[in-house]
């Protein structure tokens, strides 16, 4: 039995390199249990995914899945009974995360208990979960019929959309060709509280009902994503108002932090660099080995990619390092074109602003999207 003899270092990650070096000679108890495990994912998965007739919708956020924006939405959509319910979002907060998406680094998929719903929380951004999502490499079914992100906790008027992670979402699907939405509450503190998000997703959902009506009889606008403004007091909107996208933006803030109060982290194999660049990488390989093990009853792990990295250097000596946060005020705007979506939200509408991949025929999307609109709501549709 091939054995790694480091009194320093820690048991678990001993026994972690044992079972890589097992597996890279063709087999061993530890390549068995990590192929256990994903068989038993996959077999999961299968059978929660035995889909009906219902089309398919798929959501996502820039919260996290725990967000009350995402639950409110899910438990609508699940009581409304008109659709599958698919969720796959990141499992911890990525709102402001823009398009971004994660290269070189292991993503993680856990299964969640959502009611009615297949769900999956990711440890990237929205834009990963929803290319996820659509790859094929997660859920059995092509592509949904609809993607919804949100709902998201503030605003995504003007620029913020460049820096909304809920957009980004709804704009990965648009990319796919796969028809979208993104709805945003227009949150403000000491003002806003949990229950808007239901009054919201309530406004939204005869939006929802007539997008999911509409892209069956193939009428639903393309080349779109549809950003839905709802604002801070849900149930006092005076209704659907296509917008267009403004310049506004927030004014960003940066303050210089104290280094005391964010201490550098130290690396653990640092302490250790005569053991090689290929006890490194079996380091690393044994983590994902041992992350892959720790599978409780609640939540079933399975790993996407995996791609390893090689270590950073050290600082080097008399390096200068400093902190700063930034925070974002409001504003103020000196254009007032009520046609804009900050100024429609402002006046109380349900602003809806198409959203496209390129600048060109803006004003086409517009007015194919206010024609929709006008159709979805009208008395016989």
């Amino acid at each position: 039995m091939t054995s790694v003899k480091n009194s320093y270092l820690p048991p678990t990650l001993v026994s972690n390199l044992q079972d890589v070096l097992m597996s890279r000679k063709g087999g061993g108890e530890g390549s068995a249990a990590v192929e256990g495990e994903s068989a038993s994912m996959e077999e999961e998965v299968g059978e929660s995914e035995k889909l009906g007739s219902k089309p398919i919708v798929l959501v996502t956020n820039g919260d996290g899945i725990g967000a009350p924006g995402l639950t409110s939405l899910v438990e609508a959509l699940v009581l409304g009974g008109r659709c599958s319910v698919h969720v796959c979002a990141p499992e911890s907060d990525k709102s402001v995360s823009g398009h971004s998406v994660t290269l070189r680094e292991t993503l993680t998929v856990s299964s969640v208990e959502i009611n009615g719903a297949t769900a999956f929380e990711v440890s990237g951004t929205p834009a990963d979960c929803i290319s996820l999502a659509l790859s094929g490499a997660l859920f059995s079914w092509s592509k949904p019929v609809l993607v919804i992100s949100g709902v998201n906790k503030g605003s995504s008027c003007g620029h913020h959309i460049f820096y909304s992670g809920a957009v980004a979402g709804a704009r990965e699907a648009l990319i796919s060709g796969v028809p979208s939405l993104a709805i945003s509450l227009n949150w403000k503190k000491d003002e806003s509280q949990e229950s808007d998000f239901k009054e919201a997703v309530n406004v939204c959902l005869p939006l929802i009902h007539a997008a999911l009506r509409d892209i069956e009889k193939g009428v639903f606008p393309k080349d779109c994503a549809l950003s839905i403004e709802v604002p801070t007091c849900p149930s006092a909107n005076k209704g659907f108002k296509v917008a267009r996208q403004s310049l506004w933006r927030s004014a960003p803030s940066w303050q210089a932090v104290s280094g005391n109060r964010h201490p550098s982290g130290g690396h653990f194999m640092s302490k250790h660099q005569s053991l090689g660049i290929q006890l490194a990488q079996l380091s690393r390989d044994a983590s994902a080995v041992g992350a892959a093990r720790r599978i409780n009853s609640q939540r079933k792990t399975v790993e996407i990619e995996s791609v390893a990295e090689a270590g950073k250097p050290e600082p080097r000596r008399g390096a200068i390092k400093k902190y700063f946060r930034v925070e974002f005020s409001d504003k103020e705007q000196d254009d007032q074109n009520e046609d804009l979506d900050f100024r429609a939200l402002e006046s109380g509408f349900i602003a809806v602003t198409p959203l496209r991949l390129t600048s060109n025929d803006g004003l086409e999307a517009n007015n194919l999207a206010l024609e929709w609109l006008d159709r979805a709501f009208a008395p016989d549709a």
